[in-house]
């Protein structure tokens, strides 16, 4: 497995970072076109998995993704930044402690479109990110890539409170306050040692604007979305019976399972950055 995993990471390197490198806007067109039709295409087996008309779905999703972001123009992109930012504000985040809907119930048809809506906004924002430089956009992945390392690790070693042990029940409070330890200082330490080269970092800018206790309560904020998350898509596996939201990544599930905790990340910190 742990073989499976690496080649699948390098394999996905290698098309990833000579895009952001060489900031080939088709190329990007191209990939996040790709990768959001399979989020949707997962995001509604895990909402209807007894269905046979997914493929329809993510198709329709995605054709009118790529004409409206790639082919028309992005346009304003804020309205999806803020759109996305109020659905996790005031329906899916709050699903952590009501509950989701059953299968067979109406609201469950209404909270996928929602759903949808909010991967919309998170592909709205990586559009907007990279638009700015691929550099910002890969140093707001960045901050939650080492949350969830550092929640990783401190949970290993520190958890023992469960943080949803209903939903998953290997997350910890310990774990989720190591990340946020983990994202305070590497985001410091690139501002501190960075220098011109990293400038245009999601971290850099927001001190250079607003200082410091600033990026400290907005470092805060994005890993505490990106562990609702993490959460909000382990609560969509554990009620449609799913282990992984596919297979489409060898050794790591699906693409939801790699993207879940960036779906609420990206539209805040664009939406904070559009601000800046």
């Amino acid at each position: 497995m742990l073989k499976t995993r690496v080649i699948t990471a390098v394999v996905l390197l290698a098309v990833l970072l000579p895009i952001l490198y060489f900031n080939n806007y088709t190329a990007f067109a191209v990939v996040a076109t790709v990768f959001f039709g399979a989020a949707i295409w997962e995001a509604f087996r895990l909402f209807n998995p007894a269905s046979n008309s997914a493929l329809v779905v993510a198709g329709f999703w995605t054709a009118a993704f790529a004409y409206g972001f790639f082919v028309q123009g992005p346009g304003n992109l804020t309205f999806w930044f803020a759109i996305s930012v109020l659905i996790w504000l005031l329906r899916l985040a709050p699903s952590l402690k009501i509950g989701l809907p059953p299968l067979d119930a109406g609201g469950n048809t209404l909270l996928s479109v929602t759903y949808a809506i909010a991967i919309v906004g998170c592909f709205a924002a990586i559009v907007a990110l990279f638009l700015h430089s691929p550099l910002y956009l890969l140093s707001v992945m960045a901050l939650v890539w080492i949350a969830d390392i550092g929640a990783y690790f401190a949970g290993k070693a520190f958890g023992k409170r469960k943080l949803a042990p209903s939903i998953s029940p290997g997350k910890s409070w310990e774990g989720a306050v190591g990340g946020g330890i983990a994202v305070l200082v590497i985001a410091s330490l690139t501002v501190l040692f960075g220098g011109q080269a990293l400038a245009d970092t999601f971290a850099a800018r927001t001190v250079a604007r607003l200082g410091w206790a600033a990026l400290l309560a907005v470092l805060i904020l994005i890993v505490a979305a990106s562990v609702v998350g993490d959460l909000f898509e382990s609560q969509l596996k554990r009620r449609a019976g799913m282990k992984d939201s596919s297979n489409l990544l060898p050794g790591h599930g699906g693409v939801l399972d790699r993207i879940d905790a960036l779906i609420p990340v990206l539209p805040l910190a664009a939406l904070i950055g559009a601000w800046l």
